[in-house]
């Protein structure tokens, strides 16, 4: 069994103090969030797209563990300039990885809280960027916000 102190790393507690430089805006134009049901964290993310339909601009507020916290903020640190298909690539891509293993999945940082996948109850809190941002991107298809 893996070591709760293989997983709350320096590393790990420094990426979750990193959500601030992500700051939660209500002026952002589409809002998401997600909860996981296997430890109750939450995340809610608000993002502005570009002309092309690409992450402008991004904000997070989080309820969550360190890992949920670090993980969040490795997501928003590569957010700019990706587009909705990048997120369903990559939470596709995580999930398979937490259930099957194999390589790290293709996300700046992710390797920081690779331990977290030796602990099913840390999974849904890895994901919740991940999904926030993809229920965001789901209400500008639902005509619920606009392009900068």
């Amino acid at each position: 069994m893996a070591s709760v102190a293989a997983l709350y790393t320096p590393e790990v507690l420094m990426l979750a103090t990193g959500l601030v430089r992500h700051r939660w805006d209500d002026g952002l134009a589409l809002q998401g969030a997600a909860r996981s049901p296997s430890c109750g964290s939450t995340m809610k993310v608000g993002i502005d797209l570009a002309a092309d339909g690409r992450i402008a601009r991004i904000g997070l507020a989080a309820q969550a563990c360190a890992i949920g916290q670090a993980a969040g903020a490795i997501m928003a640190d590569a957010a700019i300039g990706r587009s909705q298909s990048d997120f369903a690539d990559a939470e596709a891509d995580i999930l398979r990885w937490l259930a099957e293993g194999g390589d790290l999945p293709d996300w700046p940082g992710l390797g920081a809280i690779a331990p977290a996948r030796e602990f099913p109850g840390r999974h849904g809190a890895i994901l919740l960027g991940w999904r926030a941002v993809l229920q965001a991107f789901s209400s500008f298809a639902k005509g619920e916000g606009e392009i900068a």
